[in-house]
């Protein structure tokens, strides 16, 4: 039985064999013409624009050399290309020294990747010295977009000549004494005096609307996918951060007796709906027990190391009579008022709460804080890289934000703020030109 098997088997072989030798049938010349164009079309798919622009993506050399915007969309993870982007009027704002090159181009090749490769928004760079070839070749070479370096005015930076030299030098030693944070600093004073009250007034920045400040040193985690730029002025913002803390106490002892001053020759410059709760509510939240001293201002500021915002604010008549009435009483110098604060006060009073923003999906880290989505689908889709074993700022405590979702401009959720179709005019991926 079995010798018959395996004859079976042998003569089976035997016939496919013989088979496809000789009456194998013939290809006719449309089969051949239609394998031909299917694989055309496979070589076309292959090699079309899009994916073209995603291998030039792959071999980039430098920030200078991003290829044109490339956007996921949400939805449909298709790669889609938008050649005429709609920019704001808007600049990209870093106050640095020379000696902090290495630094400002970590934060730039940081926010390149992460946001601006897309836009090419331009950088403006300002110094109370002039700013050397080295760091304007290099920085030149990581933007995307141009680039402008500006000296600021001496008038603008230095002390003013209203103050009283020996009552700061007098501060300066008490400041040393106490180990006031940044106390011994008569440059950082001049900082926090230009970031409160001149930088919206220098050349290079007058003929812009909105500005998105940079330091050295910090580090976005997620990509932002949409123009924070257009956001703001879609949405009528005019002020945001990331993350908000309490301010150091020592610094500001009579800044809020100030601005209380201030207020009550101008009551009618405060916003109706306004956020003074939010920075005079002292009503502990979640297990947090903070002493918050006996002002009435509970401390909470907006970290202005991270702010976008619309320059115009800063130049309306509000801002400037209360910065100026703010520098005139000398608390720049005399203690070491801090402009974030300063700003912070500024918006949470003059603006309706409505009109300042907190960019939750960014990912962000300024030394010593971080802070990034919590959601794992949200870091899932912006692509975020979160550091190991670095908790969020974000409901820690000295953060401010549980008291700002509470109320200031409350909690909302990604989808309340944009969808991504709003913001980027898509072309469908097949019709690209």
């Amino acid at each position: 039985m079995k010798i018959l098997l395996y004859g079976l088997i042998v003569l089976t072989i035997i016939e496919v064999i013989v088979y496809s030798l000789f009456f194998k049938p013939s290809i006719s010349s449309s089969e051949i013409q239609t394998i031909y164009e299917t694989s055309k079309r496979i070589i076309q798919s292959r090699n079309n624009e899009t994916e073209l622009y995603l291998n030039r993506a792959k071999l980039k050399g430098a920030s200078n050399s991003y290829v044109d915007p490339i956007f996921l969309n949400d939805l449909t993870h298709k790669v889609i290309k938008e050649d005429n982007i709609k920019l704001e009027n808007a600049t990209i704002l870093v106050l640095c020294r020379n000696w902090e090159l290495k630094d400002i181009l970590s934060s730039m090749r940081s926010l390149e990747d992460k946001f601006n490769k897309d836009y090419h928004y331009p950088w403006t760079f300002l110094n109370d010295v002039p700013f050397d070839d080295e760091f304007i070749e290099w920085t030149t070479a990581m933007a995307s977009g141009k680039t402008e370096y500006g000296l600021i005015p001496e008038e603008d930076w230095s002390t003013p000549s209203f103050i009283n030299q020996t009552k700061y030098d007098e501060s300066i030693e008490y400041a040393i004494a106490n180990e006031i944070i940044y106390g011994f600093s008569k440059s950082y004073r001049n900082m926090c005096k230009f970031n409160s009250g001149y930088f919206f007034r220098q050349e290079l920045v007058n003929k812009y609307d909105y500005y998105f400040r940079v330091e050295p040193d910090v580090e976005y985690f997620c990509d932002f996918q949409m123009d924070p730029f257009r956001l703001m002025r879609e949405q009528n913002k005019k002020y945001s951060f990331i993350m908000t803390l309490y301010e150091y106490p020592a610094t500001i002892p009579t800044l809020w007796e100030t601005v209380e001053e201030f207020f009550q020759i101008h009551p009618d410059y405060l916003h109706p709906n306004n956020s003074y709760d939010f920075i005079t509510d002292k009503e502990p939240i979640g297990t947090a027990a903070l002493e918050l001293g006996e002002s009435s201002y509970n401390l909470c500021h907006f970290w202005s190391n991270f702010e976008i915002g619309d320059l115009n604010f800063f130049r309306s008549k509000e801002y400037i009579d209360y910065f100026n009435f703010l520098n005139e009483k000398g608390g720049f110098y005399y203690e070491r008022w801090g402009d974030a604060p300063v700003h912070s006060i500024a918006a949470a009073l003059l603006l309706d709460k409505e009109e300042i923003y907190h960019f939750e999906d960014i990912g962000y880290n300024h030394v010593p804080f971080f802070s990034y989505p919590r959601g794992e689908q949200i870091k899932k889709h912006k692509r975020c890289i979160i550091p190991k074993d670095k908790d969020s700022m974000d409901v820690a405590i000295g953060s401010c934000l549980p008291r700002w979702w509470k109320l200031g401009g409350g909690k909302k959720f990604l989808k309340e703020y944009y969808h991504q179709d709003e913001y980027l005019e898509f072309k469908d991926v097949c019709n690209i030109k």
